[in-house]
């Protein structure tokens, strides 16, 4: 008997699932084919990303390889058009790059190049650091100050990526134009700053040994 409403029971459950079949399968297999061609366009998307990235990659050794050959106007002009085209990691190092090409020709304008990186916002935070105290060191000889401050005070705080860098920028800016309190300030920040590299304290003491010493009260 028990094996008569087992029998009675699957035949119940065939007849539902033909019902719920006959009903959904339009449906079903609509989404079936969806998620196919879902999985197929991210396979191809995939690999003409990869595609892309490997020939922005050969583009970008080439480039590096112009520099090298001290080719920089060529050079120049291939990371441009990388920085233009490629995908968005190799534009950043791309821009980066035709900058410093750039400085063999003009140094003024490769300032402007790195000012333009500092100001978007679309690179991370710590390349915009990267860029303004690049863009400083370009036009540390030529600026005033007051200039230099305004540029890297920010990036000379503590914690700061780049406040190595910036707080020798701005003691050197300072001693340039002979505003010696200014630039001691700087000097005494990168002497107390536990992390400071040891090239870099061997420099500022060499600085602060030019300073006229303090007026006494």
């Amino acid at each position: 008997m028990s094996e008569l409403f087992d029998e009675v029971n699957e035949e119940v459950r065939r007849d539902q699932l033909k019902k719920l079949w006959d009903q959904y399968s339009l449906f079903i297999g609509a989404a079936a084919l969806l998620i196919i061609a879902a999985v197929g366009g991210w396979r191809g998307y995939e690999y003409l990303e990869a595609k892309k990235a490997a020939e922005a990659g050969d583009a970008f050794n080439k480039a590096v390889e112009l520099s090298e050959q001290n080719k920089h106007t060529e050079a120049e002009a291939a990371f441009a058009d990388l920085a233009a085209k490629a995908p968005s990691g190799y534009r950043m190092l791309a821009r980066f790059r035709a900058a410093a090409e750039a400085i063999n020709r003009d140094p003024k304008a490769a300032a402007k190049m790195f000012d333009d990186i500092a100001a978007d916002r679309s690179v991370g935070a710590e390349q915009q650091a990267l860029a303004r105290v690049r863009a400083a060191g370009l036009l540390l000889d030529t600026t005033s100050y007051g200039d230099m401050l305004q540029r890297l005070q920010g990036d000379a705080a503590p914690e700061a990526t780049f406040r190595h860098a910036a707080r020798e920028l701005l003691a050197l800016s300072a001693f340039r134009t002979n505003d010696a309190s200014a630039a001691r300030q700087w000097l005494d920040m990168i002497s107390l700053d536990g992390e400071t590299p040891p090239s870099l304290r061997s420099r500022a003491e060499a600085l602060q040994a030019l300073l006229p010493p303090v007026a006494k009260s």
